[in-house]
Formats: structure tokens, C-alpha cells, sequence
């Protein structure tokens, strides 16, 4: 591939391409309700990561849509990012992978050879998480975006919800954050190599290890960290009924992404989080970089797990020893004011 063709297909992508949490929430609101169906257990009303619909007293579907632009530079590399982030949200609801259907849209005038390798990543990763990939749809467009609809299944009485902690539970974190921050950096040349691969590393891990284990200790409530930030998801989990305090020092971060944000290389996505959920939140003796590590979209982030505290650090220690660089980062407490406060 050439460098020019290089710069077409990098434009910056991933998550922060997200529309923003409060443009959303205020179409979202708009929308006609239709008359409830019992077996829609959770819908766009939520604010769940996929909708979930009851078939028999032990099987849900679960069912999610996902895809962006490009946030780095190599397409093999983009597809299995897109189809791990997409992927994830099945996770999150603590479902299994069955099908998938590639979503493409991609400029006629670019060379087919790369849309092969999108979806070569994107393959992959479907295949890693044990599902089927089954179909697609393309268009023209003039710019290249991907991802997946995908279709899994839960039993509806061990699903989880995003809002569903209590007060006890310990905040469990399984990636590091970060991604935003370094994307934004080697799209200017400022990435050390070694950083953006930690990076990479970390977008094209499924979270079907992470979700495997949470789902032998009692977790109430799950999320998958996204284009909304790690505070942005978290504000979502605590759904205007508890609070949290979060340890800063004991959260996970990529090597260089602190150094990003100090260097001011930061994202208007993480501003929009910053924004939105701000107004949520009191930090405590926090240096600025961390803040907007805390705000930063993430591409393929890890779940935010609300474990009961009797399992938390069992929970904890058996996702460190399967290679992920999980960490009890906060608890839920009863509801307070502020909704998120944040020590160092």
C-alpha cells in the first residue's frame, strides 16, 4: 500500500467517531415507544450495550450493531479491531457469539485489495470468538467505515445489565485506557512505536476471556468501555440510583497515553465526554492527564465489571492470570452527591 493511500484510509476513526452521549440521549428521547413487548428485555430505553429478547424461559437473543472509520493506518489490523469492539458488546451482556454479518462501506475508487484485508481481520475475530460469519451488506460511500451486526444468545435470568450494581460492589476494570489518546498521537507522528502496539495489543483482544471468567463469580452488573469513556460508561452503570468512589491511582493506563494528553493530543470526543459527564463527577487532587485519561473514547476497551465484594479479588486475581491487566479500580456506595468521585 502506498503512503498516500495510507493517508485516505486513516482519517481518524474508532469510537470517537461516536455521535456524542447527550446529542444522542436527546434523539433517543423522541423516538415513539410502540406498545411494550414483555420479551424485549432490554431495548434502546436502557442504555444497555445490545438489545436483548427473551425466546424461552432459558434463551435470549442478544443483539448488537457496530462500525466506524479507520483509527489506524494497516487494514487487516482496522478489521479485527472493528470486529472485536463490535464483538464485545455481546460480552457485555454476558452472552455467547453465534452469527455475524459484516457491515462495509467502502469508496469504489480505492483498491479492493484493501477492503479483502478488512474483512480477513474482521473474520478472524469472529472466528476467534467461536460464532459464524454469515453475510453483510456494502455500499459506496466516500469513505471507509466497518463493523458487524451480530446475534448471540444469553440465558435471560443470568444476563447482565449495565445498571444492576449495589452498593458493596467492587469496580472491576480488564483493560487498560488509554487507546484515544495514543491513536490521536500517531496519527501526528507522536506514538512511540512500542506504545501504539501496546495499544493495538490492546483493541484486538476479545473480552470473551474476561467475560468467560466473570461469569463463574457473582457479577450484577456489566459494561464494555467505549466511545463514551471510562467515566461515561461508569455514570451510565450508576443510572441515577448509587454512587462510586474510584481509586485513579489503581486504574490501568497504556504506556504514553498520559504522556499524549499532557502533550495536549487529545480528542473532541473526549471533550464531548468531558462535557456530558463532567457535571457528574469530583476529582480529588488528579493531574489533569488522568482526567482526560478518564474521559478519553476508548475502541475496543475492556468491561467494567460490578462484582460482589465476597468475589471481587478472587474475580481479580484469575483475570491477572489469564494475561489481562485487570484491576479492582472503585466500589459502589449508596447514593450520593457527587455521583462519581474520583481520588488520587
Amino acid at each position: 500500500m502506498s503512503k498516500e493511500e495510507k493517508i485516505v484510509f486513516c482519517t481518524g476513526g474508532g469510537c470517537t467517531a461516536k455521535l456524542g452521549a447527550g446529542v444522542l440521549s436527546r434523539i433517543l428521547e423522541k423516538l415513539p415507544r410502540g406498545e411494550k413487548d414483555p420479551n424485549l428485555l432490554v431495548g434502546y430505553d436502557s442504555r444497555d450495550d445490545a438489545a436483548v429478547y427473551r425466546i424461552t424461559d432459558d434463551i435470549a437473543l442478544v443483539q448488537t450493531a457496530d462500525f466506524f472509520p479507520p483509527m489506524v493506518d494497516d487494514p487487516y489490523t482496522f478489521g479485527q479491531i472493528a470486529a472485536a469492539n463490535a464483538l464485545s458488546d455481546i460480552y457485555a451482556m454476558g452472552g455467547e457469539v453465534k452469527t455475524a454479518l459484516n457491515l462495509v462501506c467502502f469508496p469504489e475508487s480505492m483498491d479492493l485489495n484493501i477492503l479483502g484485508e478488512i474483512l480477513r481481520g474482521g473474520a478472524e475475530k469472529v472466528a476467534e470468538a467461536g460464532g459464524s460469519l454469515a453475510g453483510g451488506h456494502s455500499i459506496a460511500d466516500t469513505g471507509v467505515k466497518y463493523g458487524l451486526s451480530v446475534t448471540g444468545l444469553v440465558n435471560p435470568k443470568k444476563m447482565y445489565t449495565n445498571d444492576s450494581g449495589q452498593p458493596g460492589d467492587k469496580l472491576i476494570l480488564t483493560k487498560a485506557l488509554g487507546v484515544g489518546l495514543l491513536c490521536t498521537a500517531n496519527r501526528v507522528g507522536e506514538a512511540a512505536p512500542e506504545h501504539m502496539a501496546g495499544a493495538i495489543a490492546s483493541m484486538t483482544t476479545l473480552n470473551k476471556t474476561a467475560a468467560e471468567i466473570s461469569r463463574r463469580y457473582s457479577v450484577h452488573a456489566a459494561t464494555d468501555v467505549t466511545g463514551f469513556s471510562f467515566l461515561g460508561h461508569l455514570h451510565e452503570m450508576m443510572g441515577g440510583k448509587i454512587s462510586c468512589i474510584i481509586d485513579a491511582r489503581s486504574i490501568p493506563v497504556l504506556p504514553g497515553a498520559e504522556k499524549a494528553a499532557d502533550e495536549f493530543l487529545y480528542t473532541a470526543a473526549g471533550q464531548r465526554n468531558r462535557n456530558h459527564t463532567g457535571p457528574y463527577v469530583t476529582f480529588e487532587n488528579l493531574p489533569f492527564a488522568m482526567e482526560e485519561v478518564l474521559f478519553d473514547p476508548q475502541t475496543s476497551g475492556g468491561l467494567l465489571l460490578a462484582a460482589a465484594p465476597e468475589d471481587a479479588s478472587a474475580l481479580e486475581a484469575e483475570l491477572q492470570a489469564a494475561g489481562l491487566p485487570a484491576k479492582i479500580v472503585g466500589e459502589i456506595v449508596p447514593k450520593t452527591e457527587p455521583e462519581i468521585t474520583v481520588k488520587y
